[in-house]
């Protein structure tokens, strides 16, 4: 519900709900305009404006509904909005001469005169009740009427315009209001499929514990059996049938008073076999069809109190306006609820669903779109695990925060995905995404930070295309800018990159971002990136020295370091924390391609496991390893590796220089060979083969026992 506040020249205890709608105690529902004297005097009513600012206020001519006399200075409308004339100078200001009488309205008594609103025009009290009716003058249903459709205009999404049109009509306009809409609303052109449904959106009607404070009703009566039936049709859906009643008054789009036979016979229909006995008679319904761009989305069924004088016919007009603004209104929700949509799938589509579980690093992840109007952006971070273990981490900004920018984010996403499995150096996959931009356009640019981290050697590897500089925070709480050369954007063209190897400690965290989380308006990138570094330090130290902060929990408090203006642009974060591999826990050997090549592998392989305490696994270790090194040493003409990794299970890697990869097949029965990549398939928990620069990795994984 909404209550406005009163009109200057009435007693706010008597009309606290507004301009328009007045209604003295017990049955008056009209709203009293401000009382008015003649020229000369002082209104007696305390607050009484008086826009002259020397205590006097011109009389209007009575007679006269349509002239300037209805725009009153120091009345606001029934929304709350300021009237649209100003407050007149004083020394501007030159008062018509009072008429000489102001004709009696009708049912006043004799030598006392009315307001438009039923009021007293000296006193501004209320007169008998029954006498006014409410929004008399035309004057005053424009101003309604514009109030209410600014209010449900505000609204962006569904919910808030048919909240907009139920708070805008109750109490000014009606006691109780029911909004049907129909159930799924199509969107845009769309032909709907199947039965026509109508649900009950929203309900909403004066409180009774509210009605007597307002005068509305004595302060013993209770409250008619017709409003308190309302509550019992919030959950019912409406079929509307071919040729019924109701789709007759809904095919008719306009509104209609409900004492009418076609609108009487639809009652039972939209509100149920009761619902005729829920709605007072007379004219104190209105049923008013909600008609979208193309079709009718829904129905607004407005009511009055049996107390409460009926509606007029001036009435169905303002019905009329606020349930095509309210349609309109809905359909552009609608429409825009379906963009939203489309906008987060694809942003969700182009960014990584999770995250990988790589061994000897930890990640987290966080993005925020610039606005909730721009849903979608050229920001991406990913997480790419590549052959021995290493991971590969890339965070990159495109230009702006738009469809285009987000397919173009995609794009490029792939492609650095693509190179990846390649296993090029950092800055030969910078330089290939420079120019897969170029191919998109001439004026395709974009940052991108390419970072590789080995857990075995604890190092990483890092090139910059115009991205903002990585911050590493170190076990012991320092945080540091780390020095990387800062390159060109991608699609510049004709740009060398350059990478630089440095240490990663175990229990360091590395943090990747885009430009928005430490540029805006308000701040220039470096002093947002001094703040971030400052912000980091300060959480460590809340954990200790010894211990690094949770992940997760760190990604939030960096960005709550963002205030009110610093949402200028999309934020990608991407953090990592290092744990590595111990040397304790690596087994690395080379293995001449060679015969005997695959007996040694079985003893070396041994060794380790019972060096590890992991007897139970030799067998099946043993066979495995048997088989690809078998392979490899076949077609090899440089040295095999072997590498044993032990973390939260056995993993075996065996590298050569072909960069051919292995096929599964299935051996025939007369084949005596063809069966080793069989075996692994069985026998290990996962397995794969990735192709490198100097040749490929044949690697398989096994549960530790």
């Amino acid at each position: 519900m909404s209550f406005e506040r009163p009109q200057p020249g009435a007693d706010p205890a008597a009309d606290p709900r507004g301009a328009l709608l007045h209604t003295p105690a017990p049955v008056s529902p009209a709203a009293a305009l401000p009382a008015q004297a003649r020229t000369g005097e002082t209104p007696s009513t305390p607050g009484t404006a008086t826009p002259c600012g020397k205590g006097k206020e011109p009389a209007s001519p009575p007679s006269d509904t349509t002239g300037p006399e209805h725009s009153q200075p120091a009345a606001e409308d029934p929304m709350g909005t300021p009237p649209a004339r100003a407050k007149p100078s004083v020394g501007d200001h030159r008062p018509r001469p009072a008429p000489e009488a102001v004709p009696d309205q009708p049912g006043a008594e004799p030598g006392r005169t009315q307001d438009g609103g039923g009021q007293e025009r000296r006193t501004g009290q209320g007169l008998t009740p029954g006498r006014p009716t409410p929004m008399r003058r035309d004057g005053d249903r424009l101003r309604f009427v514009g109030a209410a459709t600014r209010r449900i205009a505000r609204g962006i999404d569904l919910d808030e315009i048919v909240m907009g049109l139920c708070r805008a009509t109750v109490p000014t306009f009606s006691d109780a209001i029911l909004v049907y809409l129909r159930d799924p609303l199509p969107v845009g052109d769309e032909r709907p499929t199947g039965p026509l449904l109508l649900r009950l959106r929203r309900t909403d009607r004066i409180p009774a514990e509210r009605d007597t404070e307002g005068g509305f009703s004595p302060a013993l009566q209770p409250e008619p059996p017709e409003m308190t039936g309302l509550d019992a049709v919030g959950s019912e859906i409406c079929e509307v049938r071919p040729g019924s009643a109701l789709a007759e008054v809904l095919r008719g789009v306009r509104p209609v008073f409900t004492d009418a036979p076609a609108a009487r016979a639809a009652l039972p229909e939209l509100l149920g076999d009761t619902g005729e006995f829920l709605v007072p008679g007379g004219q104190r319904a209105i049923l008013a069809p909600l008609r979208g761009r193309r079709r009718v989305i829904g129905a607004a069924l407005f009511l009055r109190r049996p107390e409460r004088i009926p509606f007029e016919a001036d009435d169905l007009l303002v019905a009329a306006q606020l349930a095509t603004h309210s349609a309109l209104g809905i359909d552009k929700a609608v429409l825009y609820g379906r963009e939203a949509y489309i906008a987060d799938e694809l942003q969700r589509t182009m960014l990584p669903e999770t995250l990988p579980r790589p061994t000897g690093v930890r990640l987290a992840s966080r993005y925020l779109p610039a606005a909730e109007t721009a849903r979608v952006g050229g920001d991406w971070y990913d997480a790419i695990p590549l052959p021995g273990s290493r991971v590969a981490l890339v965070v990159g900004d495109v230009m702006g925060h738009s469809m285009t920018s987000a397919a173009i984010m995609g794009q490029l996403r792939t492609t650095a995905q693509t190179l990846a499995g390649l296993d090029l150096p950092p800055q030969e996959v910078l330089h290939h995404l420079d120019e897969q931009a170029q191919r998109l356009g001439t004026d395709r640019m974009a940052t991108c930070l390419y970072a590789v981290y080995d857990p075995v050697s604890h190092r990483i590897t890092i090139a910059n295309a115009g991205h903002p500089p990585p911050v590493l925070l170190h076990l012991g709480g320092r945080a540091e800018v780390l020095r990387v050369p800062p390159g060109a954007p991608i699609g510049v063209g004709g740009v060398d990159f350059e990478a630089v190897e440095l240490d990663a400690p175990a229990g360091a965290t590395l943090l990747l971002y885009t430009d928005g989380l430490v540029e805006s308006r308000l701040r220039d990138v470096w002093t947002g990136i001094e703040q971030l570094r400052e912000k980091l330090a300060a959480t460590a130290q809340l954990t200790g020295s010894d211990h690094p902060p949770p992940l997760e929990a760190l990604c939030d408090e960096v960005l709550d370091m963002l205030g009110p203006g610093d949402r200028d642009d999309d934020i990608a974060l991407l953090a990592a924390r290092f744990d590595g591999i111990a040397p304790s826990d690596v087994a690395y050997w080379f293995l001449e391609p060679e015969d005997a090549a695959p007996g040694r592998a079985r003893r070396l392989a041994r060794r380790a496991l019972s060096r590890w305490g992991m007897e139970d696994l030799s067998d099946s270790v043993e066979l495995l390893v048997s088989e690809v090194v078998t392979n490899a040493v076949r077609y090899a003409s440089r040295p095999v590796t072997l590498r044993l990794l032990r973390t939260d299970v056995l993993r075996c890697e065996v590298g050569d220089d072909v960069p051919q990869l292995p096929r599964l097949r299935q051996a025939r029965a007369t084949d005596e060979g063809g069966r080793g990549l069989y075996l692994v398939n069985k026998l290990a928990r996962r397995w794969g083969a990735t192709r490198l620069s100097t040749g490929k990795v044949v690697w398989f994984e096994l549960n530790r026992i």
